[in-house]
């Protein structure tokens, strides 16, 4: 609770400092399933083909991590964000609109989505032309899981507990917070 607290009050210090506003107001949902072999609690991702935990995040439109909830990786996308929603409408009321995959469009997600008073847009994937393309509003998130894999220690998750693991996130995440803040 400490990190985030400190992660939280960082971000705002950044948005402020960059002319926006100190709570988002959209944000970017995704998860990814990481090996950890670790852990106490861990699930077959069985498209990954990954045995482990999977980390479900929201971030602003700047790549800034709002929200992490940590699973284990046999849990779907969209039952992870619905617990991401709940505490975001309490962490960030102000939050209306958010940005998501093919695999957050399932009706139990929207229902639960629409009765807290946020909008998920779905952001389709154009596989037109051959070759990588990227997604508009969908690297942003991605960007975000890039700058985690950066701290050694999230490569894989080797942590036992849970909690643990989600603190160490969110260090991460405000140590890259912190280093924007002062320079």
């Amino acid at each position: 609770m400490l990190f985030q607290t400190i992660h939280d009050v960082a971000l705002m210090i950044d948005r402020e400092r960059a002319g926006r506003d100190a709570s988002s107001s959209a944000g970017i949902v995704d998860s990814q399933s990481v090996k950890s072999p670790a852990a106490r609690e861990r699930g077959d991702d069985a498209g990954k083909k990954i045995n482990g935990r999977k980390r479900h995040i929201a971030v602003d439109t700047d790549g800034c991590l709002l929200m992490v909830n940590l699973t284990t990786a046999d849990i779907s996308d969209s039952a992870g964000a619905r617990t991401i929603l709940e505490v975001m409408r309490k962490r960030w009321p102000w939050m209306k609109h958010l940005f998501a995959d093919n695999a957050y469009d399932r009706k139990t997600l929207m229902d639960k989505a629409a009765s807290l008073d946020f909008t998920v847009e779905v952001v389709q994937r154009t596989d037109t032309e051959p070759g990588f393309k990227v997604v508009p509003r969908r690297w942003v998130v991605e960007r975000a899981f890039g700058w985690m894999t950066c701290w050694r220690r999230l490569v894989r998750d080797d942590e036992a507990r849970i909690d643990i693991s989600g603190g160490m996130i969110q260090l991460a995440m405000a140590s890259l917070l912190l280093r924007r803040v002062c320079h």
